[in-house]
């Protein structure tokens, strides 16, 4: 316990930290107050909803659009239908799918306008797309962002009234290329009235919904939510990663107006994305009340807001384990760097040898190049490339997750058992990491902040150890690093990691940092010399192992039928 207890204590509450933050919230039941979501409620619309696949054109469409016109109506909105003709290229991705050779086919958007006290003001514009692909019933994608909305509607009619308008905009042919919302906010007259616009999407089956996109200038926006969601899950990291990406939404379109704008969507059970087996059952009902609780907190803080957020530099902001949210400007990050190099600069020890700092660095480095570039090609051994079905590596999240620690494990072992890093290499250890933060914080800021952050909470934990000659304070600060990268290293897999699973090796290098400084003398002094050689090998072998079963393992059934 004297070796390994302050890591042993780190790690596990670091993995509760971790849990807390991925887990969705438990469902509310039938029996929760009227005032806020219940997912057993709004999973009535689900299975209605969701009963058959109902792609773009269908009769199973025409059905769910019916039902949503009875839905709003009776939730007290104003309810009519928009259509118009699919382009070219759309129509051609339905006709592949069905294998018909359809000269055109109509499209139909289902709007419903809930009116408020004063109607001048902007209103707002909750959005989910009711089409499905083929095959698919798509009790996630859509149905979960259609239930969500209603339940938010039916919350809302059990409160005062509202300050300003709802409009429900429910878009057809999403899937084939975002038409119902290219067509809603290039010509309809209602898009002149809109202020505030919240999109719900879904990629997967479960796992927490994220607030992964906002409109640009976000201070004002990324604080709104802050101050009203209770439960959430959020990062500026997400919003910069998204908005490189080449992935698009209803909410795309959007963004070319004048909106202040926030997209949340579930990534979780990725394996039922697209799938023919994403029924109401297969749903995870903790998924549909996380999204919708946020949902509705988000909705009722912009409909009781005296004027909508107003566009603002962007801030940096992320949730505390799912508990709340951190924000700051940007420009904080660096008085974070000069915490850093003051205690950097404090746990200095001059009786040490010097060149330990470089001895350090280069174990860094070592930890972070050899990581990336196992992964790389561990990813090339489970079966990655051109040829792979995106679909079924979506199905292998899991074990690409295990796969990745292995490998992180085994570099860990090989660049850090021989010898235990002094103060000196500790701050050497530090170093490449700190320049990362430095550069993310002079050309990203709003993206860096987990290595900035990360990296203060080790300088401080690290002259902790040196002057207070204590472990179990830098235990715990350390556990918050953990935490936090555990919960980033999986939101990280499961959005990237099925083509790119290199991204992994940043959160685990930042997670080793923080555990460095809790141990007393070499690694393998405490768990025998006969382990420490063994350590490196079995956790090579297990990754190894891990990327051919991958490989090898039959196509998952959940993949889609197009």
């Amino acid at each position: 316990m004297r070796n390994w207890g302050p890591f042993l204590f780190s790690l596990i509450l670091g993995v509760v930290l971790a849990a807390i933050a991925i887990v969705p919230p438990s469902p509310k039941s039938m029996a929760a107050p009227d005032t806020e979501f219940s997912a057993a409620r709004a999973m009535e619309d689900v299975r209605i909803i969701a009963a058959n696949p109902h792609p773009t054109g269908s009769a199973e469409n025409a059905e769910v659009r019916k039902y949503l016109l009875r839905r709003l109506e009776e939730l007290g909105a104003s309810a009519q239908e928009t259509t118009g003709q699919l382009p070219e290229r759309p129509l051609a991705r339905l006709n592949r799918w069905s294998g018909a050779n359809l000269p055109e086919q109509a499209f139909t958007n289902v709007i419903g306008v809930k009116a408020g006290i004063d109607s001048t003001k902007p209103a707002v514009l909750l959005m989910a797309h009711h089409d499905t692909v083929w095959g698919s019933p798509g009790a996630a994608d859509d149905t979960v962002g259609i239930a969500s909305i209603l339940e938010i509607l039916r919350a809302l009619n059990t409160g005062p009234a509202l300050d300003r308008d709802i409009i429900v905009l429910f878009t057809d042919a999403e899937e084939v290329g975002l038409v119902g919302a290219k067509q809603f906010f290039e010509s309809n007259p209602l898009r002149k009235r809109v202020g505030a616009i919240i999109n719900f999407e879904a990629r997967g089956g479960g796992g927490t919904a994220n607030m992964f996109q906002t409109s640009a200038n976000n201070g004002e926006a990324a604080k709104l939510y802050a101050k009203a969601v209770k439960q959430p899950s959020a990062s500026s990291l997400s919003a910069f990663i998204y908005n490189i990406l080449p992935n698009d939404t209803d909410l795309t379109p959007a963004l070319k107006g004048d909106y202040v704008a926030y997209n949340i969507a579930n990534l979780g059970r990725a394996e039922y994305y697209h799938s023919p087996k994403i029924e109401a059952d297969a749903l995870q009902q903790s998924t549909l009340q996380h999204m919708g609780s946020q949902g509705l907190d988000l909705t009722r803080a912009l409909l009781s807001a005296d004027t909508l957020p107003a566009p603002k530099a962007d801030a940096t902001f992320f949730d505390a384990f799912g508990l709340f949210t951190v924000i700051y400007p940007p420009a904080l990050g660096w008085l974070f760097i000069l915490i850093t190099g003051v205690c950097l600069a404090a746990s200095f020890d001059g009786r040490e040898r010097r060149k330990d700092i470089v001895t350090g660095a280069l174990r860094m480095m070592g930890f972070l190049l050899l990581g990336g570039g196992l992964l790389y090609g561990l990813n090339l051994v489970s079966g990655a490339g051109s040829n792979a079905d995106y679909y079924d590596r979506l199905a292998a999240i899991g074990e690409l997750e295990f796969m990745a620690l292995f490998a992180g494990g085994s570099v860990f072992f090989g660049m850090f058992r021989r010898k235990a890093l002094s103060a000196n290499g500790l701050i050497g250890a530090a170093m490449p990491l700190f320049l990362f933060g430095l550069a993310g914080q002079a050309l990203a800021p709003t993206a860096s902040y987990f290595i900035v952050l990360s990296v203060m909470i080790f300088a401080i934990s690290a002259v902790t150890r040196r002057r207070l000659n204590t472990r179990w304070a830098p235990a715990l600060l350390s556990a918050l690093v953990v935490g936090y990268m555990l919960g980033l290293y999986h939101l990280l897999m499961v959005g990237v990691g099925p083509d790119l699973p290199s991204v992994a090796i940043l959160p685990l290098a930042l997670l080793t940092l923080a555990v460095l400084p809790l141990f007393d003398g070499p690694l393998f002094d405490s768990m025998g010399s006969r382990a420490g050689k063994i350590a490196v090998p079995l956790c090579l072998v297990l990754a190894l192992a891990t990327a051919l079963w991958i490989r090898f393992d039959p196509v998952a059934s959940t993949i889609p039928l197009y």
